[in-house]
């Protein structure tokens, strides 16, 4: 997947998205109705997707892990399922981070596995009758909430309060995955990522629904290994200048940065320059826990050599509503249990 265009996240229309608004209104026709197509399965397991409105990353991966602390907190075995985006494998498999590697299942399978077991599947239906075969009370569904395969008894939508739905475009002219006003009406609750007045629209579409509108933010862990230090930071994620200015918005030395696609699978070549350039300008270099997932796990004395050389940012995802997220989902199960 390529980086995204920075025109999509421009108020407005820009050349480039007044050229392309033709076929994002033919990919906006096709998936608003998609979307909107009565579910082909239903699971045995609860499942609760966390989604968002556009391509690129909102922090859905951490807000599906912060989720899972707080499902075990109150004694739920919590698994994930996921397309496995990056990888090789169309599934149904079961992730194992010690026989896997990014390359078949993707990154963010990876990192998920760490935290509960976790299915990859094209078909999610497929995918969530494997997940039944696991040790899981209730299913969290990384992405897929405009995939209409599978019912989803909770859809959690993010979305990030510095960009929100960028010019408001549909693929390719835009960000937007289907037409806002289609998307809102399978959303179940809206979550703001973040700072900043961009989510302005989504506040609108869910006020008129009357979503329950909840607050997170994506929380850097300083690194004490980056003090002091003069960084080389490198990232194939959906914004990568987004991680850029975190690490410069707590102090640290950026001194130079490299982008690459999103889920980009490193080649030998891209390590060598990494650890070259670095080690030639006497940098460190830095990237993200999605970036280092694939690194650990590719094939290769160079792959081993900068997975043990480069640090890593994590980040972590505050619910700031956690209580009133956690009554939400005892509501939703309690009306699945009882059929309602």
């Amino acid at each position: 997947m390529k980086t995204a265009p920075d025109f999509w996240w421009k108020p407005g229309s820009t050349l480039a998205s007044w050229l392309l608004s033709p076929a994002g209104w033919i990919y906006g026709l096709v998936s608003g109705r998609r979307m909107l197509k009565k579910p082909k399965a239903r699971s045995r397991l609860p499942v609760i997707c966390v989604g968002n409105f556009v391509v690129g990353g909102t922090g859905k991966t951490p807000f599906a892990i912060e989720l899972s602390y707080r499902l075990q907190e109150d004694g739920l075995r919590p698994g994930f399922l996921l397309r496995g985006y990056g990888g090789k494998a169309k599934g149904p498999l079961l992730v194992d981070a010690g026989l896997h590697d990014a390359d078949v299942v993707g990154d963010e399978a990876l990192l998920l596995a760490r935290y509960g077991p976790t299915v990859i599947s094209a078909d999610r239906p497929a995918g969530a009758r494997l997940a039944e075969q696991q040790p899981i009370d209730v299913l969290l569904m990384d992405d897929g909430f405009q995939n209409p395969a599978l019912a989803k008894d909770l859809s959690l939508v993010l979305v990030d309060c510095s960009v929100g739905f960028g010019n408001g475009k549909c693929l390719p002219a835009g960000p937007l995955r289907a037409p806002a006003a289609k998307q809102i009406l399978k959303a179940d609750c809206l979550v703001l990522v973040g700072e900043g007045d961009a989510a302005e629209e989504a506040i609108h579409l869910a006020g008129r629904k009357g979503l329950p509108i909840l607050h997170a933010h994506v929380r850097p862990q300083p690194n004490d290994e980056l003090a002091g230090l003069r960084l080389f930071a490198f990232a194939g994620i959906g914004r990568p200048q987004k991680f850029f200015d975190t690490l410069k918005s707590l102090g640290y030395d950026v001194k130079k940065t490299r982008e690459f696609p999103d889920h980009h699978l490193y080649t030998q070549a891209d390590a060598r320059a990494l650890l070259t350039e670095a080690e030639e300008a006497g940098f460190k270099l830095v990237t993200t826990s999605k970036d280092m997932a694939r690194l650990e796990t590719a094939t290769g004395e160079l792959f081993h050599w900068i997975a043990s050389s480069a640090a890593v940012l994590e980040v972590r995802m505050e619910i700031d509503d956690e209580d009133r997220l956690a009554s939400l989902i005892k509501e939703r199960l309690r009306q699945r249990q009882f059929g309602k």
